[in-house]
Order: C-alpha cells, then structure tokens, then sequence
C-alpha cells in the first residue's frame, strides 16, 4: 500500500506541478516567481525514492522479528539489543515522515480545493464560451508583485478553453488523485508504526523470556542430583563366631 501510494503520488503531483507552471506561463503569461517548481518536482522524487527504500528496510525488519524468525535471529543477547535498537530507530524516522506526509496531505488539500473552485467557476453559466471573461483581480495577492491587470483577466474562447480544458479540469484530476494516494500513504505509515511498536515490544519481550528460561535451567542443573537405586544385597551382614 505504500509502494502504491508513493508511486500514484510522485506520478500525479510531477505532473499536477507541470500543469500548474504551464498554465501559469500560458494563461497568466507569467515569467517571475516560478523558482519553486524545480526544487518542489526534486522533493517528490526524494520523497518518493526515500519512502520506497524504508517501506523495504520495515519489511525486513518486520519479518525478522516475527513468529519463529525472531527466535533464531535474535538469540544471542547482542542480537536482540540491535533488534531493539533497529526497532526504535524505525519508529522515530516513520513519526517524522509521518509528520511530513500530513504536510503534504494539507498542501494537497488546499490545491486541491483551488482547482475544484476553480472548475466550479468554469461550468457556472454566468462564463460564456465566446465572449465570457473570468476575471482574478480580486485574488491579485496571491500573484507576484508587480503582475499586471490585465494579465489576470481571463477573457475570449481560446484562453478559456486553455484555462479550463486544458489545464483546470486536467490539474484537478491529478491533484485528486495525489491527495488520495497521500491519504493511502498516511494509513501505511501508521499501520508501521503500529507494525513496529509490536515488534520492539515482541523483541523486549523475547529478551525478558529468555532470560527467564536460561534462569529456570541453571536452577534446574543445580537441583538436579542423580540417585542411584540401593541394592539390599549389596552389603551382607557378617556374623562372626567366637
């Protein structure tokens, strides 16, 4: 489920992000503040290649310390101490990736809902096909400084064809999908923890038994005495006459 949600991830976003810059550039003819977007691409291909490498060392982890593995690998007491310590380091990096995940989860929310209100704009009747014009001067602050008016002014059929076949209703799909697989990784990262506080605490308590067993078998060899049966017959009385 990871796996699967990172890779839905990374694909939709690099290509939400992709669509977001070109309809910044063709729509709003945008050239400035846009420095963003090849760190943000870098940081899904990070993410995504980080997500995958720990998905796979909790896998292995997890399967060696469950069932009947855990008793041969975890042995020795320096084994099971780097379990424990393998286990907990686990949980605190999962804690903070969970962290970044729900991050994420929020940005891709509010884009999210960005694009659905932005749809919503274009299939309103009141924006005509021919002759309409959408017009975001009222959200000028969210625009770089220094962006003319009439850039913001989307008007005629063929940008709003572009602004909203083309790069509206396309993004919105992505972004949907981004923020599902986001919720999907979420739900993974927190059956790991769950997944990894089960194991430390199987690890811990394997520790604890068998030490206890070692105790109850040096107890055992210490009482344990070996008797031999008396034979009556072994020693005869002798009667000695005078």
């Amino acid at each position: 489920m990871c796996w699967a949600g990172v890779g839905v991830f990374c694909g939709t976003m690099y290509r939400g992000v992709n669509l977001t810059l070109r309809l910044l550039q063709d729509v709003f003819k945008l050239d400035r503040g846009l420095q963003w977007v090849e760190p943000t691409q870098l940081a899904f291909v990070i993410l995504g290649a980080s997500m995958a490498a720990l998905a796979l060392m909790i896998l292995v982890t997890a399967i060696l310390a469950t069932g009947a593995t855990r008793v041969e690998v975890y042995k020795s007491s320096v084994g099971r101490v780097g379990g424990r310590v393998a286990s907990a380091c686990f949980i605190f990096i999962t804690y903070i990736l969970l962290l970044a995940w729900l991050v994420a989860l929020v940005c891709c929310i509010i884009v999210t809902m960005a694009y659905t209100l932005s749809w919503g704009i274009c299939s309103t009747d009141e924006i005509g096909w021919d002759n309409g014009a959408i017009d975001f001067y009222p959200l000028h602050f969210l625009f770089p400084e220094g962006t003319q008016k009439v850039n913001m002014l989307v008007e005629g059929q063929a940008e709003i064809k572009m602004f909203c076949k083309d790069y509206v209703q396309r993004a919105e799909v992505m972004f949907i999908l981004s923020t599902v697989s986001c919720m999907l990784v979420v739900l993974s990262l927190v059956h790991f923890l769950m997944a990894l506080s089960a194991n430390y605490a199987h690890i811990r308590g394997h520790d604890k038994f068998t030490d206890l067993q070692d105790l109850h078998m040096m107890d055992v060899t210490s009482e344990t005495v070996n008797l031999t049966d008396r034979n009556p017959h072994q020693y005869s009385t002798q009667e000695y006459t005078m």
